[in-house]
């Protein structure tokens, strides 16, 4: 739920046409469903997140958000979900994801096969409230232009390079 890479990081990054590998994009294992939860629950597997198995309250409403994006979309997985949306962020995003067994990898990759649309973006975006900080939340991001910049200066607006979408 660390949100603060794309204050500065991913910015930088689509300003520079410059690639991204973020890591822990599925929270060290703590985006899962409520059934998976309890499921986990059960078992006698141990966790091997240095910060234990439970989850914090904005986890459980993320991991709740992604799944009903992934009914959405079809998807199995709320984790590919997850992974799409990281992939969605910016061009040239290739998410590090750990896997503990061959079942868990094949999980991730159902990720190359979503297609997230700008509402579900905008829906996944709005569970959890981001500040994004100066200078972003004073001059804007660049996809509008600022009413204080454009008081000063006649501005072009140019469109950014957009993510590589899936395809089939």
């Amino acid at each position: 739920m660390e949100r603060s890479f794309e204050r500065d990081v991913i910015p930088m990054a689509k300003s520079l046409g410059v690639a991204l590998a973020p890591w822990d994009v599925i929270g060290g294992g703590k985006l899962r469903t409520d059934a998976e939860d309890a499921e986990k629950r059960q078992s006698a597997e141990k966790s091997r997140s240095l910060m234990g198995v439970e989850r914090s309250e904005k986890e459980i409403k993320m991991s709740r958000a992604l799944e009903k994006v992934a009914q959405e979309v079809g998807a199995k997985s709320i984790r590919a979900v997850a992974i799409a949306y990281v992939m969605h962020k910016a061009p040239y995003v290739f998410p590090i994801v750990g896997a503990r067994k061959a079942e868990q990898l094949v999980s991730n990759l159902e990720a190359l096969e979503i297609s997230l649309s700008p509402e579900h973006i905008r829906y996944l975006e709005s569970i959890l409230p981001f500040d994004s900080g100066f200078p972003t939340n004073f001059f804007g991001d660049g996809t509008a232009h600022n009413g204080f910049l454009t008081s000063t200066a006649h501005l072009t607006k140019q469109p950014g390079v957009r993510p590589i979408p899936h395809s089939k």
